[in-house]
């Protein structure tokens, strides 16, 4: 089953981090977003990019409404034409496989909002 197939656990504070091979194999499927290791915690994030600032906006509410419905919030940054997405879990201050079960489906979100505009 893919990433964007999955839907996010409930996450508690002792659940279990993504890190060594299981990391390597997560990034493999989300390969456009980068790995943030800050000396506190890991994250991922992307940039995405788009031709005005009212799309951009469009696709920061339809991430919102994914972190609603999944339970599971990224940071958001919107600029004109430009939207970053970063995605990590604060419960257990590193990366889950919820991370990247969102990551892939903020991906799906972006696919679709620039086939519409095409």
């Amino acid at each position: 089953m893919s990433l964007e197939q999955k839907t996010c656990e409930a996450c508690r504070a002792d659940a279990p981090r993504v890190e060594g091979d299981a990391l390597l194999h997560y990034l493999e499927q989300v390969s456009q977003w980068t790995l943030i290791d800050e000396s506190t915690e890991a994250k991922i994030s992307r940039v995405y990019t788009f031709a005005d600032f009212a799309t951009a906006w469009s696709f920061v509410d339809k991430v919102a409404a994914l972190a609603e419905a999944e339970d599971h919030h990224p940071k958001l940054i919107l600029e004109w034409g430009k939207v970053e997405v970063c995605w990590w879990t604060h419960k257990i201050t590193g990366l889950h496989q919820n991370d990247f079960i969102c990551a892939a489906k903020t991906d799906r979100i972006f696919a679709q909002s620039t086939d519409t505009e095409s």
